[in-house]
């Protein structure tokens, strides 16, 4: 099974920011947001996981402000929750994952890159050492 990994950008909801005399400032009250992430994470896990893939990692980035106004679902979007995952899955379910997170109203932006084939396309190798020739011949 081929290694992928999907970079999503969630919208974020902007009643979580509450305006204050200087501006928007983001409410203490961070639980509604991660569990709209949460729930968009776990859709994309288990739809690997029940089609007999591995999830091997997930990151969240935190939200960004986007670097231009996008357009998505018929909504303009200036901010947006950034997320990643990695995991092993057959080419045929990696599509279809690719259409769901696509055709889902919270998400912006859902990118899926080929990481590589086997592990060994993947794992970082530590790089060779390359000693000098000497000749043990010649004694300064």
């Amino acid at each position: 099974m081929p290694f992928y990994q999907v970079l999503c950008i969630a919208a974020h909801n902007p009643e979580y920011v509450r305006d204050d005399a200087f501006g928007p400032v983001p409410c203490l009250i961070s639980q509604p947001p991660k569990r709209q992430i949460k729930t968009l994470v776990r859709l994309a896990a288990t739809h690997v996981l029940n089609h007999g893939g591995v999830v091997r990692g997930i990151q969240y980035w935190g939200t960004e402000t986007l670097p231009q106004r996008m357009r998505s679902h018929g909504i303009s979007h200036e901010h947006g929750d950034y997320w990643t995952m990695h995991f092993d899955v057959s080419p045929e379910r990696q599509k279809s994952l690719s259409k769901i997170l696509r055709r889902d109203p919270r998400v912006i932006r859902a990118t899926v890159l080929k990481m590589g084939e086997r592990i060994e396309d993947v794992a970082w190798k530590y790089p060779k050492t390359i000693l000098p020739a000497r000749d043990i011949t010649k004694v300064p």
